[in-house]
Parts: C-alpha cells; structure tokens; sequence
C-alpha cells in the first residue's frame, strides 16, 4: 500500500450487540476509525461453510480439497466383497495353478519331460495337482478367515471343487464322445478308477489339511483404515469405467505378451509341431505375470479415483479378462491354422480350450489381485486422516 490508499478491513461481530463484555463498536477502535460502514449478516453454517471464502482476497487454489478421489473412500475401501467364499476359493484354486505352471516350466528346463512325448507332462500335471492341493485350500482359508466367513464345510468343498469339477465335466463329455465314435483317445475306466483315487485319497485331503492350517494361523485383516458400518453411495459412473471396458483394457495387454508363444504351445498340443523353447516359455510367463499385476494397479488406481470401492471382484477380472481372448485365438487357430474337422475333434479342441482359458482366468485373477491389494495398502497405509 502507498499513502492515503484505502484499507478494507473485515470485522467479525458475535453475540448481542449491547452487550459491552463480548462485542464493540467498530467505530470505536483507536485506530483505523473507518469512513463507511457496511453490515452483511451470516449465519453460523455459512461461516462454517466457508461461502465468504469466494469473496476474500486469497486464492482458492491455496484452500484445494485433497479429500477428494481414492481418498474420500477410505473407509469403505477395505469392505469385504460379496460372495467371500467364492472369491476366496477363486485366489485359492488360483494360486495353486500358478505353482503347477511354474513347476511344470522348471521341470521341463530341467530336462525331465520327453521332446515327442506329451504324456510325461500330462502325468507330471495331474501329480503336481494333487499335491498342490494344500496350497488352495491354506490361500482361501487364509482368506475367509480374514474375511470374517464361517461356514467353513462350504469354503473348502467350493476350493477343491472349483476346477476339479468342470474338469470332470469337461473330460466326461469329450470322453464320452470319443465312445461313441469308437475313438483310441477314450479312456479306459481303469485309468477313470485311477484318476479319482488320487484325487480322493490326496487331492481332497490335502485341501482339508491346508484349510485347517489356513484357518488357524491366519490372524484377521488388517486394514490401514477404519471400515464404517454404513456404506457409502457410489456416484453415477461414465461408460467407460465399466467392468466390460476394463476387462477389455486388462485382457488385451496381457494376451499381447503372449500372444506369439500361444502359436507354437498350439501348434505343439495340436499338431506335429516339438516344442523345446523352455527358456523362452519361461521368459514369456515371468512377463505375463509382470504385465498382469501392472495392468491391474492401473486399473485399479483409475476404479478407485471415481469413488468406486468396489474393486475385489473388479480387480480378478482385470487380467482374468485374458482368458477370454485366449479363447477367440483357440477359435482363429481352429478355423486358419489346424486341419481339424469333425464332431470328434471339435468337441475335443473347444472342450479342452474352455478348460485351459478357464485356468488362465483364475491364475491371471490371482495375480491381478495380490498386486492390487498390495498397492491399495501401500497407498492407504501413508494416508493421513482425523
């Protein structure tokens, strides 16, 4: 300010205006004795409010309101999902998966598997299943016990069945077509017998045991944040954030990583092609995983900024999206770069392919789901609320 400029000052007058212990005249100040006086009543909620903020000389900038996106949903982020022994068993069964395709890679790096012969891995397949087992049912009772879940019978039945049963199903039919037609590739029932006494006599026992360890040494969730008991309304949300679109976005980018070595594992199941590139194949799934967990702290991230806490479920079906394009490449292989023909070979290929997309999506599920957890927590961990 330079001399004789006019100051505006505001003064703010509380209580009875007689009443000399809590108020005063403004004209009675020793200094500053103003030309004009001008009266503007508030009441108590506009100034709490801060509505005369927009008419004073400091910027809104300065005032932002960093409550606002993933963090004004702190405390419904952490509320558990729906369906908690389905999503349980989904990361259980998920997990065990990943094991059984990693250690199928590492045995066949190690040089156990023959060049032409697949049944070693089949064999090597429905062995490290089994035995894998524990790992399904310690993950989803792990989980549900997290989750505050009880029925416990149900949870672990849901985990040993959940792929074993569309396996079955799927092997049922083929197989039964196979019969029909008098195909070599039926089974004979001594080897159906076999099958199911490995699952029964180590395979759904080790589920059971796993359970119990899971239940027992699992300790409840520990959130960074404070669950309320009322959950808060999720606004409207544009097209684009919906799960289709995501799923669209999450399957694409891990599907192009692997895409090319899709060809050769076809060509290899399917044909005559040798498939001896383990080293790639690892590679290639390191990448995938990597790819997957990415591609759902994005996704997750960018669901969360529109105050959607919704994001259990939305998280598996970020990169489990994969499955469903492996499944239209199983479509464009069969149609342009196999000779397969018939109801025999179809039902086989399709039956089969359904099988395998569906490991993809509970495998790449899983891992969409730890990275997001694991990046929810970090974020919401460092958060600072009242």
């Amino acid at each position: 300010y330079t001399d004789n400029d006019k100051v505006e000052i505001f003064v703010n007058k509380v209580g009875p205006y007689f009443n000399p212990h809590e108020t005063y005249h403004y004209y009675s100040l020793p200094v500053c004795r103003p030309d004009a006086i001008q009266h503007k009543s508030l009441t108590l909620g506009e100034v709490l409010d801060g509505d005369r903020m927009a008419y004073s000389m400091y910027d809104e900038e300065d005032f932002g309101d960093d409550d606002n996106g993933w963090k004004i949903i702190h405390a419904d982020v952490f509320r558990f999902p729906k369906l908690k022994s389905l999503f349980c068993s989904t990361i259980g069964v998920g997990s065990q998966l990943l094991a059984i395709g990693a250690g199928i890679i590492i045995m066949a790096l190690l040089g156990m598997f023959k060049a032409h012969g697949h049944g070693s891995i089949n064999t090597a397949a429905i062995l490290l299943y089994a035995l894998t087992s524990c790992i399904a049912g310690y993950v989803s009772s792990s989980y549900y016990r997290k989750f505050q879940g009880t029925n416990w019978v149900a949870n672990i039945i849901l985990t040993s069945s959940l792929f074993t049963a569309p396996c079955f199903i799927v092997w049922s039919v083929v197989n039964s077509v196979h019969w029909w037609y008098g195909s070599t590739q039926a089974l004979p029932f001594t080897t159906v017998l076999l099958l199911g006494f490995i699952w029964v006599l180590i395979g759904l026992p080790l589920t059971v045991v796993g359970g119990i360890m899971g239940k027992n040494t699992s300790s409840d969730f520990d959130a960074p944040c404070r669950t309320k008991n009322i959950a808060r309304e999720i606004p409207p949300q544009p097209w684009y954030r919906n799960t289709l679109c995501h799923m669209i976005f999450g399957g694409f980018l891990p599907f192009s990583a692997v895409s090319v070595e899709l060809y050769y594992v076809f060509a290899t199941v399917w044909g005559r092609e040798v498939y001896t590139l383990y080293g790639i194949l690892m590679v290639v799934f390191v990448i995938e995983l990597s790819v997957s967990a990415c591609v759902a702290v994005a996704l997750t991230y960018f669901h969360l900024s529109s105050e959607d806490y919704r994001w259990w479920w939305r998280s598996v079906f970020s990169a489990g999206s994969t499955s469903f394009f492996v499944f239209f490449y199983s479509i464009f292989f069969y149609i342009r770069r196999s000779n397969m023909s018939g109801i025999v070979q179809s039902v086989e290929f399709f039956g089969y392919s359904v099988l395998t997309c569906f490991a993809f999506f509970l495998s790449l599920g899983t891992v969409s789901f730890f990275a997001s957890l694991k990046f929810i927590r970090y974020i919401y961990v460092n958060l600072k609320m009242d």
